[in-house]
């Protein structure tokens, strides 16, 4: 059995109880940024996860009681300009937060070896060497000081073509639905397969990834949540 296969999907939280955990991780989380400030130290919270997991949701949770100041998000999309001219990982490079700020990334350097992977952009031997180079940019930005979380949001495929006709069915979220997204269902096994290799082979002591049981988005957003104060107390 895969990591994906043994996360307990049913997971849920109750309103009340979602609302007050919420509220609570929300409250800490601005006091621990403005500390990781004061110190100078950066964080960088990395968001991987299918289309429609609530990888967006999560982060609009995370940051919704932070100082603006204190704080960038990228959303990562397919690189142009520059970023198609250089190794892959220099556009993540130049995009690392600078001391006393924390960088938050929807979608990641893990293109490489998820949707590159399964839709053929990259060779073979590109990406499978990939893997020891995410590991190593990940343990240099550990060991120069970055607090560094990492998330994988996982929902399942009923769950995602339901979300998929939700989004389709409400006009200030049909522009997040393109044909390239219902393209990529029908890859689903090859994405399990490429998701489950990147789990194994780059979940190490320095930068463990955290799996986000993402059915219901109460649950995921408040584990996302509490997981990120865990992380910056133990740094701090």
């Amino acid at each position: 059995m895969g990591r994906l296969a043994s996360l307990d999907l049913n997971l849920s939280l109750p309103q009340d109880e979602y609302h007050e955990r919420l509220s609570e991780a929300q409250e800490k989380i601005a006091v621990l940024s403005e500390e990781i400030r004061l110190s100078k130290r950066s964080a960088i919270v990395a968001f991987e996860g299918w289309d429609a997991a609530g990888k967006g949701g999560a982060i609009t949770r995370l940051v919704e009681k932070v100082d603006p100041r204190s704080y960038v998000a990228h959303s990562i999309g397919a690189p142009q300009g520059d970023d198609k001219t250089h190794h892959y990982l220099w556009r993540f490079w130049r995009r690392l937060p600078e001391a006393g700020r924390s960088a938050i990334f929807d979608r990641t350097w893990y293109g490489r070896v998820l949707v590159e992977r399964v839709d053929g952009f990259t060779p073979e031997h590109a990406w499978r060497r990939a893997y020891r180079e995410i590991n190593e940019f990940e343990s240099q930005l550990v060991r120069f000081g970055h607090v560094l979380v990492k998330f994988f949001i996982h929902i399942d495929r009923s769950e995602q073509e339901r979300r998929f006709h939700e989004r389709a069915q409400d006009p200030l979220t049909a522009w997040k639905l393109t044909e390239e997204d219902w393209r990529n269902r029908e890859k689903w096994d090859l994405y399990v397969e490429a998701i489950e290799d990147a789990l194994e082979r780059t979940s190490t002591a320095l930068a463990p990834w955290t799996l986000v049981e993402g059915n219901d988005k109460h649950f995921a957003r408040v584990k996302v949540l509490e997981t990120v104060v865990r992380a910056f107390e133990e740094a701090i």
